[in-house]
């Protein structure tokens, strides 16, 4: 694979998480006054970005003002995450302090006010906004929500879909009101309400109005299930390798925030979401999200409720699709990139034992046999909670490299690549295989839509990125390979609507009631 020489690139792109700070200190607040500082801040309308005013009854010469992505890097439990993008000493007991943000890109930002070059609150942290060039809009021109019922408390976000924010002051509004009695939208974005016993699928529009005086509209769906009904009939699930955030594609959030939005998806796995990438999409979407320590992460439309004890490759969560009426467990993993399979065969002719010798090397078979092994309780019962497992697997499947396939992989045949045997030895159904059993027919490659030349050697196409499932409520209506427009090949990649340089992988689900309850 290409992540070696990326690392350098991405390193530049994700160094704004690892700015300077002041050097740490002694805290100077109990645990008490910590969760209501005494101080204030705020942000002085008018003046450069941005000028803070900040007061407290601690003054020191070390107390400082520090910006943050509004999604990562802030001391948000008073303890160092990162380092700030931009930060200035804010020493007196009231003052005003200006922090030189001009080098950060427009979009949603948190800054705190803390103590003694540490990270302990002076004040409670505030929300500030770095506004784009020109007049506001939305991401996109129209969004589905997820479902609603008829009796059952409903609500949505639409606040972080603006592309192109002005400041905190921007109110949303609701334009149509012909069937919409029950639909409550508040000056921040938020839809909320109860449909009725005769409210159906509701549609209106929405629209923002800025500080500038600039408006947007966005039109919005809600679909309404009767009272009674199962809330979640149907989910999309998505595996997502987001190429280092997707941050070697300019204007890569609002992007990423318009392809998920068209696209409809319910649950989302994601790889390569260092330093808080999938908090990032979940805060625009207005969904929940799981966030690792390490660069993977689920977003979804529907309740996070549990989440279970991370592996060396992924991690697991518990989601409510309709209350403990209908459950999943979601895996996702991103295994070990380095040596890489099919490279082995193609461009060093290597037997098939050396080759999965060196499958080991690379971590991939212990991984996968680690995360199937912590999976066995929930394989077990996954006809009461159906189980999915998403992730960029960085190896093929032994489903597609068989005799029939061979001219399609360098004239090698059937190769039992462990990564995929696994996962079907332990019960796991290959949901794009279900759809799509023959692989000349559909081959489903995902590696690369835009590494198509490696050295003046071809590129080999494979599908390396997955969802399987097990359990007897998930029926697989479609799965399918996709691209966002015609993504032009590295190194010409950065204007690409697409931000990544792997397809994704979605499955559509029948979500079926089981005829079990677990009891959990």
């Amino acid at each position: 694979m290409r992540l070696p020489s990326l690392i350098s690139a991405a390193t530049a792109a994700l160094s704004l998480f690892f700015g300077a700070s002041p050097s740490s200190a002694a805290a100077i607040m109990s645990p008490h006054d910590a969760a209501s500082p005494p101080g204030t801040l705020a942000l002085d309308v008018g003046q450069s970005l941005f000028t803070f005013k900040y007061s407290t009854p601690n003054p020191d010469p070390s107390n400082w003002i520090a910006v943050y992505q509004s999604y990562y890097g802030g001391p948000v439990e008073q303890e160092f995450v990162a380092g700030s993008l931009d930060w200035s000493y804010a020493p007196d007991a009231t003052g005003k302090v200006l922090v030189d943000v001009s080098n950060l890109s427009p979009g949603f930002y948190k800054a705190y006010f803390l103590a003694k070059g540490g990270y302990q609150w002076l004040s409670k942290p505030i929300d500030v906004i770095i506004p784009g060039s020109g007049p506001i809009e939305f991401v996109t021109d129209r969004i589905i929500t997820q479902n609603a019922r008829q009796g059952s408390p409903f609500k949505a976000k639409l606040g972080r879909l603006i592309a192109n924010p002005k400041d905190n002051a921007t109110q949303f509004t609701k334009v149509t009101s012909y069937g919409t009695d029950w639909v409550n939208l508040s000056k921040d974005g938020t839809i909320s309400g109860t449909p009725g016993k005769k409210d159906k699928d509701t549609n209106f529009v929405v629209k923002a109005t800025a500080s500038d005086g600039s408006s947007a509209t966005i039109k919005v769906q809600i679909p309404v299930r009767k009272a009674g009904e199962p809330l979640v009939e149907e989910i999309k699930v998505m595996s997502y390798n987001m190429w280092f955030g997707g941050t070697n594609v300019k204007d890569y959030h609002n992007k990423q925030i318009r392809f998920l939005v068209n696209i409809n998806v319910d649950i989302v796995g994601v790889q390569e979401s260092w330093n808080g990438q999938a908090t990032r999409l979940a805060q625009a979407l207005g969904w929940y999200y799981w966030q690792s320590p390490n660069e993977v992460g689920i977003i979804s439309r529907y309740p996070i409720v549990e989440t279970f004890p991370e592996q060396s490759a992924g991690g697991s969560i518990r989601i409510e699709l309709d209350g403990r009426e209908s459950q999943l467990i979601m895996w996702n993993v991103h295994l070990g990139f380095d040596p890489y399979g099919p490279y082995d065969f193609c461009y060093d002719h290597m037997p098939l034992a050396q080759v999965l010798n060196r499958e080991y090397q690379s971590k991939r078979t212990p991984q996968i046999m680690e995360i199937v092994s912590a999976m066995q309780d929930a394989l077990s019962e996954a006809d009461d909670i159906p189980v999915i497992l998403t992730g960029d697997f960085n190896a093929p499947s032994h489903l597609d490299w068989t005799e029939a396939t061979k001219k399609a992989h360098c004239g090698y045949g059937f190769v039992p690549w462990p990564s995929s045997e696994f996962p079907i030895q332990s019960g796991l159904i290959d949901s794009f295989r279900e759809a799509h059993p023959d692989p000349n027919a559909e081959p489903g490659i995902t590696w690369s839509p835009i590494y198509l030349d490696n050295n003046g050697r071809p590129e080999p196409l494979d599908r390396i990125d997955f969802v399987y499932h097990k359990g007897q409520s998930l029926k697989v209506l479609r799965s399918e390979t996709i691209v966002a427009g015609e993504p032009a090949a590295e190194p010409n990649h950065q204007d690409n609507e697409w931000t990544t340089d792997h397809a994704v992988v979605m499955t559509t689900y029948k979500v079926e009631r089981s005829d079990r309850r677990a009891e959990l």
